[in-house]
């Protein structure tokens, strides 16, 4: 049997790991690795056409299964292209392995053609960042930066030579457990011990829950109803939290709305739950905190705590709450529960007037109708910009549903290369693409990657042409809106040149159909609407403190359009306020 080369065992330590897809643009140095991809079973090359795709598709792929996934760039310019959906799945605990590979070991540090320094490049988005210099280094490296992703919950990024990738490998690969699992971290006695009494001591209790209450959702709703306590969420905790709450009042920040503010600043015990929320100009001074995180790095980074708590949210729960006395007193949980359901009242007034015949049409109208139409299992990738608005708004959480967008580094572009990496997961589960007409034209090449492998992602486009939330973020600074209009083609017609299914839709009596013929569609498909780009207003009223970058509060600040089937839980909520 011919002995393997090094790219031969570096594949097959990735197969070993439960890699089954690598991710990239084929090219010099990456060549001996992609081809011992193709000889290899059990795990595929996805050709894409921007290695930044590569990276966000192995970023969702990883978010949705917590298992290692894993993307290539060629030297130079192809690996740097992995940089920003590298950023992306580090900031969202992401496991993912990234091959950077590199120039000819020997032409290192000589200004090579194509010549970086891909080890240190990425070491600001990974928690191992290290070159593979000889053959002998291989086997130890690639395990030990593959413990690192999925240990730790992030980037690990190997630095290849080509040609060190190519020359025999010491030996033959061994069998070798690695990481494939992160174990739950149980606070201390002791802080446990003070947390209680923070508890029972405090009147006003509040819940602020973020992606750290992923399966946590039982222990949060009993622990709720052990204190009374109202429960609000950032953006990466509605999808653990929000669906059967009826402890819910919404979401702080910018896309905010409800009474989530109201209820982190009224109260007189805030607990913070597994949430790095980085707005801290929307968190109280003035209130006792408490954090609990996995991560003791964040413990802190963000407001004054009274008490941080180092341990997973499920865990921590399970042993406060036997403890903790229970509370009776609900007036200010159902205060709270008033409060928000008025204000979602408030702001549907807007989104009700005349919105099937209002043309352009309403974005908030389309945001409504894709949220009754997916399937209850759909996974959303959504876009920044204002398809995050419509996203946190409008899409309703059922424990089944999964929404994947750049909520913590904020990228342009995310949503299509996204939903590659979750089709791949799952070709029979509907996937959504949720894009903007800015952030889908900046990687269209990628639709073709949708073609390339049939993939049945259907991309709802919210076509408004412009970059409305830079629109949005000028207007409140005070500043004209310049720079921010496209002048956009057809993209159903480009769809449909390109091969896949496409579809124009500007009357809204057109969008139901239109989208029930994609979703029905076999295929890859993409609904391009034409939506109103003056779909949010601003109150006359507004400090410049409100205004940094995305650090608006809606809780202060009443965005037109409305909320979707938020309210209708809100109104379920204030029905079920026992009566004295």
């Amino acid at each position: 049997m011919a002995r393997q080369n090094v790219a031969e065992q570096f594949v097959d330590i990735l197969v070993h790991a439960g890699v089954e897809r690598l991710y990239g643009v084929v090219g010099d140095s990456l060549n001996p690795v992609v081809d011992a991809v193709r000889r290899t079973r059990g795990i595929d090359w996805v050709q894409v056409r921007h290695e930044e795709t590569a990276a966000f598709a192995a970023g969702a792929e990883a978010q949705l299964t917590g298992r290692l996934a894993a993307c290539a760039g060629s030297c130079g310019p192809g690996n740097l292209h992995l940089i920003n959906g590298l950023y992306d799945a580090h900031r969202s605990m992401a496991p993912v392995l990234a091959l950077a590979s590199h120039i000819p070991s020997g032409e290192i540090g000589l200004g090579y053609f194509q010549e970086t320094h891909p080890d240190q490049l990425f070491q600001r988005c990974s928690h191992y960042s290290e070159l593979i210099s000889s053959p002998q280094q291989m086997p130890r490296l690639l395990r030990t930066a593959v413990q690192h992703a999925v240990g730790r919950g992030g980037v690990s990024v190997v630095a290849l030579p080509g040609d060190i990738a190519a020359q025999p490998a010491p030996e033959k690969t061994r069998a070798h457990d690695v990481v494939t699992a992160r174990p739950t971290v149980r606070p201390g006695d002791a802080e446990i011990d003070a947390l209680v009494r923070m508890v029972d001591a405090a009147q006003r209790v509040t819940l602020f829950c973020g992606s750290g209450t992923a399966g946590a959702h039982p222990e949060v709703m009993q622990f709720a109803e052990r204190v009374k306590a109202p429960v609000g969420h950032a953006l990466r905790g509605k999808e653990w939290i929000q669906y059967d709450n009826p402890f819910d009042v919404g979401m702080s920040g910018l896309l905010g709305y409800g009474a989530a503010y109201e209820a982190t600043h009224e109260c007189d015990l805030l607990i913070l739950l597994g949430t790095d929320f980085p707005y801290n100009a929307f968190l109280p001074d003035d209130v006792r905190i408490v954090q609990v995180d996995v991560r003791p790095e964040r413990l802190g980074r963000r407001s004054r705590l009274d008490l941080g708590v180092w341990g997973d949210v499920r865990e921590t729960l399970r042993c406060l709450v036997p403890r903790v006395r229970p509370k009776t007193d609900r007036r200010f949980l159902d205060k709270m529960l008033k409060k928000h359901a008025d204000a979602l009242e408030g702001v549907v007034k807007a989104y009700t007037r005349k919105v099937e015949k209002h043309t352009p049409i309403h974005p908030e109208y389309v945001a409504s109708v894709l949220d009754e139409l997916a399937d209850d299992d759909a996974v959303f990738t959504v876009d920044t910009g204002m398809c995050n608005v419509w996203a946190a708004r409008y899409l309703t959480p059922n424990g089944r549903r999964r929404i994947i967008g750049s909520f913590s580094h904020g990228s342009m572009a995310n949503a299509l290369p996204q939903a590659i990496g979750a089709q791949f997961l799952d070709r029979r589960r509907q996937v959504v693409s949720m894009s903007g007409d800015g952030g889908f034209a900046m990687l269209m090449g990628d639709f073709l990657t949708l073609l390339q492998y049939d993939l049945p992602v259907k991309v709802v486009l919210f076509d408004n042409s412009s970059l409305g939330m830079v629109d949005l973020e000028m207007m409140v600074s005070g500043l004209p809106s310049y720079g921010t209009a496209n002048h956009n083609p057809d993209f159903a017609a480009v769809a449909r040149a390109a091969g896949a299914y496409g579809v124009r839709v500007e009357k809204p009596k057109h969008l139901a159909g239109a989208l029930k013929d994609a979703f029905r569609h076999k295929g890859p498909a993409l609904v391009d609407i034409v939506t109103d780009p003056n779909a949010l207003s601003i109150p006359p009223k507004i400090s410049a403190e409100m205004v940094t970058g995305f650090a608006l509060s809606a809780s202060k600040i009443v965005l037109d359009g409305g909320v979707g089937r938020m309210l209708q839980m809100a109104r379920s909520n204030v029905r079920n306020i026992p009566r004295p």
